[in-house]
């Protein structure tokens, strides 16, 4: 008679199951942390050193739960860090002069943030076409129109960021005591909607492996930017203002953010139900 012996191996701990490049996107992290506090930490008051503290580890968990936030992460941080070089090249009678945007061909056609937001606006009309192909050619998985638009989509939401980033950066050299973090007026919080958006979407086709709905989500997400640019050639909203008191609070830096990832997500429900009620009515 045979017999045959199992034994139940007891599962390894997260941080054992960590490979090499986990490591090193978490060493990065924390030494770009500390760079930042180490370079402008005069600028910063107790709240913003404590969300900056936060925010390490936090990245660090995000970037080895969803791999492709890793990527995300370095190349916007190394566009960024382009952008900020290329401002410094011409100094400004408060740190970098605000004026290279419309000089250096860098900065003009590709990393200040007016222009960043730019890009962010064609890739994600680009996307939202591309997504639309590919539901109406009916190829599913395989459309190559759909991976299109899925690309596109990231590139738009690296764009987003960098701009963000870097128009962060811009705020600072206005002078002393007007940089915040860009999340203060219309402007930049339709942009914060549209890239948490797309994020949100970008992990649901990757968790369930399917681009069917990005058709759908990436609509909203095209609205938004139609009015973005709306909002840009009538107001004028692109200019960086400083804060008005009601908002010189360290409460803006998590009210807002915390709100729009509510935005994000309800606006991914909404069009996933949307699409839902379409097909039960076909």
């Amino acid at each position: 008679m045979n017999t045959t012996t199992t034994f139940d191996l007891p599962r390894r701990h997260a941080l054992q199951r960590r490979d090499a490049l986990d490591w090193a996107f978490a060493a990065l992290v924390l030494i770009a942390g500390g760079y930042a506090f180490n370079r402008y930490h005069a600028s910063m008051d107790g709240y913003e050193r404590g969300i900056l503290a936060c925010a390490m580890p936090a990245l660090i968990a995000l970037g080895w739960f969803w791999k492709p936030v890793r990527w995300l992460c370095v190349a916007a941080g190394a566009a960024t860090l382009a952008a900020i070089a290329l401002y410094q090249q011409h100094p400004g009678p408060n740190g970098a002069d605000l004026g290279a945007a419309d000089t250096v061909f860098g900065l003009k056609y590709m990393l200040a943030s007016r222009s960043a937001m730019l890009w962010m606006s064609v890739l994600f009309c680009m996307s939202t076409l591309a997504y639309w192909g590919g539901f109406f050619t009916r190829k599913g998985e395989a459309s190559t129109s759909e991976l299109l638009g899925s690309k596109l989509a990231w590139g738009a939401v690296f764009m987003a960021l960098t701009g963000t980033l870097v128009r962060w950066f811009e705020s600072h050299q206005m002078g002393p005591d007007i940089g915040h973090i860009p999340v203060s007026n219309l402007y930049e919080v339709f942009v914060l909607f549209c890239w948490l958006t797309t994020a949100f979407y970008l992990y649901f086709e990757a968790r369930y492996k399917t681009r069917a709905l990005g058709a759908f989500v990436m609509l909203v997400v095209s609205a938004a930017v139609g009015f973005l640019l709306w909002y840009t050639l009538v107001r004028e909203a692109h200019e960086i203002q400083p804060l008005v008191p009601a908002l010189q609070s360290w409460w803006m830096k998590l009210h807002v953010p915390a709100n729009f990832i509510g935005y994000g997500t309800f606006a991914l429900a909404a069009m996933v139900a949307f699409a839902y009620l379409i097909k039960e009515q076909a």
